[in-house]
């Protein structure tokens, strides 16, 4: 029996700031974006070619905004990753190159944060 991961709550305080952020800035898709009463919204996001979505919005999470630390995202290319948010405006790290792979970090508005992984090249 497979087990999948497929969504990951984001704790935000500002759900159109936030969507702005992860679409405009990051380059994740909007999947929904559904408000179901006052009390219940819903924003589903996906980084390109994930089959995990992160969600965030109105009586989604208990989470204190800013909670959530260290989500990570395998990438191609550490480099062209980083150069993707630098350009878009998004206060990235420079690569830090490790044993096991080189990554980049960045934190959303709220100050969650998260970690681009290139693996290494494997024999």
């Amino acid at each position: 029996m497979d087990w999948k991961i497929e969504l990951i709550p984001i704790p935000v305080t500002d759900t159109d700031r936030s969507k702005a952020f992860y679409v405009d800035q990051v380059g994740f898709n909007a999947d929904f974006d559904v408000v179901v009463n006052e009390n219940l919204r819903f924003v589903q996001l996906t980084p390109p070619g994930s089959a995990c979505s992160i969600c965030f919005g109105v009586g989604i999470s208990e989470m204190e905004p800013g909670s959530q630390k260290g989500i990570q995202i395998v990438v191609p290319d550490a480099d062209a990753a980083r150069e993707q948010l630098i350009t878009a405006g998004v206060d990235a790290s420079e690569v830090d190159e490790q044993d096991w792979g080189r990554f980049v970090y960045f934190a959303d508005p709220d100050g969650n944060t998260w970690a681009l992984q290139q693996l290494p090249k494997r024999d």
